[in-house]
C-alpha cells in the first residue's frame, strides 16, 4: 500500500505543482486587463471573461516592444525616453537601478548566472554549487589582494534566497554544466545528478 502511495505521489505532485504555478502566472498577468479603460475591458465589451487573454495581451505587447526596439528608430525612442526618466529625480534612482539589474541578468552580453562554480562555502572542506554574476570593479577592485569573481550561493530547496561572496578566482571551480543542470542539482537537494554523460 505505502509503495502505491509513494507512486501516486510521485505522479500527482509534479503535476499539481506545475498547474498551480502556471495558474498563478496566467492570473496575475491577467491583471493586466485592468489597465484598459472600463468600456474596452473584454468582460464588459463580450460579457463573460476569457481566461489567459490578458496573459496573451501581455506577452503580445512585450514582443512588439522588442520588435520596435531592436531597429534604428526603436532604439533612439528608447534612448529618448530613458533620458526623460533620468531626469526625475526619484525615478530615475528606481528606473536606472532597476534597469542596471536587468539588462545584467537578461540582456545578451550580461554574464550574471551564465556559469556554475563550484565552491568552497560555508568553510573549506565542504563543497556547493554557485553561479558567477559578474567581476567586482571600481573601488572594491583596488581594495581586493587577488583577482576574485562575484559568486550567488543558493540556498536549497529554495534557489531565490542565498549569499553573495567575492571569492579568488584560483579558489572557484568552473563547471561545464549548465545553469539548468544546476539549479535542478541544488533545488533537489543533490538527488538529481547533473549529466554525467558530458565528455
Amino acid at each position: 500500500m505505502k509503495k502505491y502511495l509513494i507512486t501516486g505521489l510521485l505522479v500527482w505532485i509534479p503535476l499539481v505543482i506545475t498547474v498551480w504555478v502556471l495558474r498563478a502566472i496566467v492570473s496575475t498577468l491577467d491583471q493586466s486587463l485592468l489597465l484598459l479603460p472600463q468600456a474596452w475591458q473584454p468582460n464588459n465589451l463580450i460579457g463573460f471573461k476569457l481566461w489567459g487573454l490578458g496573459t496573451l495581451i501581455t506577452l503580445l505587447v512585450v514582443i512588439a516592444t522588442g520588435v520596435v526596439a531592436s531597429n534604428f528608430f526603436g532604439q533612439r525612442l528608447v534612448r529618448t525616453w530613458e533620458s526623460v526618466l533620468n531626469r526625475i529625480p526619484v525615478v530615475k534612482q528606481i528606473y536606472s537601478s532597476v534597469k542596471q539589474v536587468s539588462d545584467t541578468l537578461l540582456g545578451p552580453g550580461g554574464q550574471a548566472f551564465r556559469k556554475a562554480l563550484l565552491v568552497q562555502y560555508p568553510r573549506e572542506g565542504s563543497w556547493t554549487i554557485g553561479f558567477q554574476t559578474g567581476t567586482p570593479g571600481g573601488e572594491l577592485e583596488q581594495h581586493l589582494p587577488t583577482e576574485v569573481v562575484s559568486v550567488y550561493v543558493p540556498t536549497t530547496p529554495n534557489p531565490t534566497s542565498g549569499f553573495f561572496l567575492m571569492m579568488a578566482r584560483k579558489d572557484v571551480v568552473e563547471l561545464e554544466m549548465s545553469v539548468d543542470e544546476a539549479l535542478k542539482f541544488i533545488i533537489s537537494m543533490g538527488s538529481v545528478a547533473p549529466d554525467a554523460a558530458r565528455n
